[in-house]
């Protein structure tokens, strides 16, 4: 049913089979942004946000998502993450957030680092709210993925 592998061919949602999928090494990179007020920013990067460090909650909640994927996102698979790294870039305007995801198996990670990102900016969201409620999450996507039967991938611009 027009090439969707979630779908069978009645069109209802179905987890893909992968057991007859080589066990390969596969990467995924994804990266999100948050943007935000001066002020807060500057909380962030000088310590002073009463909830605590923003910038260590926030990267442990996006490795901790990564790890939960499947169990938010019906129809992944269960992955052992070999690794998840959270970058956070922290500038005057927000913080980009960039993950990674790697596993040695059948199926690719890259839900596990998309996950990754968008919890970790939810949570700076959360740790930061009493300083700027009209911060602005965006710019989420995939930039890299490697490894499995379909190849490597890089987005564009």
């Amino acid at each position: 049913m027009s090439g969707l592998t979630h779908l069978d061919e009645t069109g209802a949602a179905h987890m893909v089979d992968v057991g007859g999928k080589a066990v390969t090494a596969r990467e995924a990179v994804a990266r999100g942004r948050i943007t935000m007020s001066a002020e807060a920013a500057a909380a962030i990067r000088d310590g002073s946000v009463k909830k605590g460090d923003v910038l260590a909650t926030a990267r442990i909640a996006g490795i901790m998502a990564a790890k939960k994927t499947s169990e938010l996102i019906p129809l992944c698979h269960p992955l052992p993450l070999t690794r998840v790294a959270i970058d956070l870039d922290l500038d005057d305007a927000g913080v980009t957030a960039t993950a990674t995801a790697a596993t040695e198996g059948k199926t690719g990670v890259e839900m596990e680092a998309l996950t990754a990102v968008s919890v970790t900016l939810l949570t700076l969201y959360d740790m930061a709210k009493a300083l700027d409620k009209g911060m602005v999450l965006g710019d989420i996507r995939l930039l890299t993925k490697t490894g499995g039967k379909s190849g490597d991938w890089r987005a564009e611009g």
